[in-house]
């Protein structure tokens, strides 16, 4: 395909990426912005387009693929550098301070309930506590699958219960 046909080709299929950067975005100046940088990095990339295919499948992913990585770059912003002698990374959204003693009481107080729930709850909901997945468990207990996804259900549903009384 020579340059002048893929060009035709991208202006006569280009017209869908205003709305759809507009969704995207949530706003016009981001939008406009996104669309030029789509077709930009279209133009720029023309020899990865395979003649035939769906272009408008391709332009899509090229624009959501902009609107992800600005995303990223912008969160990623967000952090501020401390050139202080020992370069701490600061990040702005972070403002509390975890508070071990409390995580350590409540973490007990969980694992009482666990203790606490009826056998049959127990030994898979611990299992699934302590990281493992729902087949790894059915296998370990010779269990149907579902078997052991109910019953997890369950003892969450006893745990919150008990929880929340407290």
């Amino acid at each position: 395909m020579s340059g002048v046909e893929f060009e035709e080709l991208l202006v006569d299929n280009s017209d869908f990426l205003k709305p759809f950067a507009i969704n995207l975005t949530r706003d016009n100046e981001a939008a406009k912005d996104l669309y030029q940088e789509t077709l930009y990095k279209a133009l720029a990339n023309q020899e990865k387009y395979n003649a035939g295919t769906n272009i408008k499948a391709w332009l899509f992913t090229i624009m959501r693929n902009i609107f992800i990585n600005n995303y990223r770059r912008a969160a990623k912003q967000k952090t501020v550098f401390d050139n202080s002698a020992n370069d701490f990374l600061l990040n702005n959204n972070q403002l509390t301070v975890a508070n071990v003693a409390e995580s350590a009481i409540e973490m007990k107080e969980i694992r009482k309930a666990i203790y606490n729930l009826p056998e049959i709850f127990k030994t898979p909901f611990s299992l699934y506590f302590d990281g493992y997945k729902y087949h790894e468990i059915a296998d370990a207990l010779n269990e149907p699958l579902g078997t052991i996804k109910s019953r997890i259900h369950f003892a969450r549903k006893l745990l919150k219960e008990q929880i929340t009384r407290h």
